[in-house]
């Protein structure tokens, strides 16, 4: 018997036309990520309890069986402004809009009406499993000298699991080479100061919850807390007061630009960002500060905007 390996492994997706109905991603949709976790058969276990004349087990029955796929993709641009990364229907499936300005940009803004879900096919060393009715949430990382990547959690209905002749033929060709976080590359504003920092991660916070009722199975977002933490050098209280902004409850823009070249630029901000208590630490004996952040809404669904340009 021929042994599978976990690294021969396929991601493909695609946005469906109707909730639950699977729309057939093929290679022209892969997604080529790192760090891979997989749950392939989540959900509740129903005891049957029977009361007979001796004890043991009398099993259980699966109920509201889902899967649950996370998995790191590397942020970068699509090649060309106004070009859709391939990464976009990932964003989709989170609660983001789509809009395309050809030759500028494609922005994802929050979106609470109208959501989008997918199918999303995952082929370990061929055995495919599929989700339907994908929905999820979305961190990005962004730690220096290292390559910034969105963590994507993907929680869908279980459909088939088979085995496959062969592995699709998916490869990294075609995606841009991305750059790493650093000084060059990457500029991050926090409330209006030009930040020296380790490091930004922000958490859409998204609530995915399976449902499973009477007449309906679905996956929701049921549930918005978008977070976030920054670790930045600590300077001169005459320079930026932390501890004063938290003690305020201030809100103040946010602003992370990564690349500097169109067709390869990602930028990421928020209008309204509150500061928790800010923790001391050091890395080399350089003090820092780990900055808790909450990202707030301003009009309303506008607390995060991703923009690939």
């Amino acid at each position: 018997m021929a042994d599978r390996y976990e690294r021969k492994l396929a991601i493909l997706h695609k946005i469906e036309a109707a909730y639950g109905t699977d729309i057939a991603p093929d290679t022209a949709d892969a997604m080529i990520a790192s760090n891979v976790t997989f749950s392939p058969m989540e959900g509740e276990d129903v005891q049957r309890d029977l009361i007979l004349p001796y004890l043991g087990s009398q099993g259980i029955i699966l109920a509201g069986t889902y899967a649950r796929l996370e998995f790191d993709i590397e942020i970068a641009g699509a090649g060309a402004a106004g070009t859709v990364p391939r990464y976009g229907s990932l964003l989709r499936i989170c609660g983001f809009s789509e809009t395309v300005t050809v030759d500028t940009d494609v922005t994802y803004e929050i979106i609470e009406e109208g959501r989008e879900s997918g199918s999303l096919y995952f082929v370990m060393d061929k055995v495919r499993h599929i989700l339907l009715g994908a929905r999820g949430n979305v961190t990005e990382t962004f730690n220096a000298k290292g390559i910034p990547q969105f963590r994507f959690t993907v929680t869908g209905l279980l459909g088939t699991i088979s085995d496959q002749v062969s592995n699709p033929a998916v490869s990294s060709a075609g995606l841009i080479t991305p750059l790493v976080v650093s000084k060059a590359n990457t500029l991050l504003t926090l409330h209006g100061w030009t930040s020296i920092a380790e490091s930004l991660s922000l958490d859409l916070g998204n609530t995915v919850t399976p449902s499973f009722l009477i007449g309906e199975e679905e996956i929701k977002i049921t549930n918005r807390q978008s977070t976030g933490t920054a670790v930045v050098k600590a300077t001169a209280l005459a320079t930026v007061d932390w501890f004063a902004i938290a003690n305020a409850r201030t809100r103040a823009a946010l602003s992370m630009v990564h690349g500097t070249t169109a067709g390869n630029i990602v930028e990421v901000t928020a209008p309204k960002v509150e500061i928790g208590r800010p923790s001391q630490g050091a890395t080399n004996g350089i003090v820092n500060y780990s900055l808790p952040l909450m990202l707030c809404p301003d009009a309303g669904l506008d607390e995060k905007k991703i923009v690939v340009r």
